[in-house]
């Protein structure tokens, strides 16, 4: 409590430091779920992802990150067990801010596509064992996240599979797939646009004032779908085409017309992963600063200081503007060859499984669930269309990730203890 008492003012500028350096990490790494697949298919220029991505990111960490928040800082360990001794839940949660930001930063440079969650989760468990005990930790609570690593990317990818075999059989496998192409795409951009409206209302729009009930937001997310929808059939219809092209033209014009559908999904995707993973950041965070403001009081229900959300968003802008690229092509061509058509299939199955974890208040890994529906996608086409070298590569910096989060945590726990004590 004395460390609280002395150094409290520092304590939350450290860890601001520490969640602005852990946003600036899942940036860099992260980025490749949002647009990793939008480059990869060339629907967006690297330089066009890195400006839509800022703009999505930011509003989806802004306007909807806190829901999963709350679950990061107060469900995986036990905040009970650090009522008499507050001043370790605080080094704990600034040591695990700058191990899962380091190895973030590490994994980036060398272009390895980690789990962000993995990162803090690990860290925050690895503290948490050394300070107090394995009973600080919830086990059952930490039993169903690491459930959810699997459960989420085989739900993406039946969803991508689905998707993805339903755009062959009602576009590509036809006599006519332009015209068809131009009846069915504007459904796909009604799913779309579904997926999007529907987190910002039911979330986002409670951030900053607007409260709808559940009937009203369903019916505004459907009537804007809808307005999307029609915007782009008349704009599809509108394209001209040359009807005497052969049928590799006509495959490559639809091609063009599932682009469009790219840059929308890739929205989506930025958006939902802007609201899921800015709570790997701000969660211990968040935990600091109430505990601070507080004078060593732990509250389960905290409310999160007004300057998080945007520090966390601002982070992980930098963080994909400055480090994204190299992750960004391992996911987007490293695992299976990826036509605008497909890479639609997977990221909108992904930002429709974010965004149901993200409602929930269940932290997935985005990296795990964008990797399942790309391999959905792959599939689709046989398992000879996957890179299994390149799976193998990403599976085993999945498994090193936990563990080099908790040691890293605990290293940097015993310096900072050294320090403040």
């Amino acid at each position: 409590m004395d460390i609280i008492a002395n150094y409290g003012t520092t304590l939350v500028l450290v860890a601001a430091l520490f969640g602005f350096l852990m946003a600036w990490g899942i940036g860099a790494n992260d980025v490749a779920n949002a647009m990793g697949t939008s480059v990869g298919t060339k629907s967006l220029t690297i330089r066009q992802a890195i400006i839509i991505a800022m703009i999505f990111e930011f509003a989806g960490a802004y306007l909807a990150g806190g829901e999963v928040t709350a679950t990061i800082r107060n469900g995986i360990i036990d905040s009970n067990a650090f009522a008499d001794t507050p001043d370790l839940l605080v080094l704990g949660m600034i040591a695990s801010l700058l191990a899962a930001g380091a190895w973030l930063i590490l994994a980036s440079y060398f272009g390895w596509p980690v789990s962000t969650t993995h990162s803090i989760i690990g860290a925050i468990v690895g503290f948490a064992v050394v300070s107090i005990g394995p009973e600080a930790v919830q086990w059952n609570k930490f039993g169903g996240i690491v459930g959810s690593w699997v459960i989420t990317p085989a739900i993406s990818g039946v969803i991508a599979y689905f998707m993805f075999i339903s755009v062959q059989k009602l576009i590509f496998n036809t006599d006519d797939p332009l015209n068809n192409a131009k009846r069915y795409v504007p459904f796909y951009m009604f799913l779309t646009a579904l997926v999007i409206c529907l987190v910002t209302i039911k979330k986002g729009l409670t951030h900053v004032g607007l409260h709808l009930s559940d009937g009203e937001g369903i019916l505004l997310s459907i009537a804007i779908s809808i307005a999307v929808a029609f915007a782009g059939w008349i704009y599809i219809r509108g394209q001209k085409y040359n009807p005497q092209d052969d049928s590799k033209m006509h495959f490559a014009n639809v091609e063009k017309v599932f682009g469009i559908l790219m840059v929308i999904t890739a929205c989506a995707m930025a958006f939902a992963h802007g609201s899921n993973d800015v709570a790997n950041a701000i969660g211990p965070l968040s935990a600091v600063a109430s505990i601070v403001a507080s004078g060593g009081e732990i509250s389960s229900q905290a409310a999160i200081a007004w300057w998080i959300l945007p520090l966390g968003g601002i982070g992980i802008v930098i963080g994909l503007a400055t480090m994204g690229e190299k992750v960004m092509a391992t996911v987007g061509t490293g695992i299976t060859h990826l036509t605008p058509s497909r890479g639609f299939a997977a990221q909108l199955a992904t930002a429709a499984t974010v965004v149901i974890a993200s409602g929930t208040g269940l932290p997935i890994s985005t990296t795990q669930t964008l990797v399942g529906a790309v391999m959905g996608v792959g599939l689709a086409r046989g398992i000879a269309a996957l890179n299994l070298g390149v799976l193998r590569n990403i599976v085993v910096s999945w498994i090193i990730t936990l563990p080099a989060g908790a040691i890293l945590a605990i290293a940097i726990f015993y310096v900072l203890q050294a320090c403040f004590s």
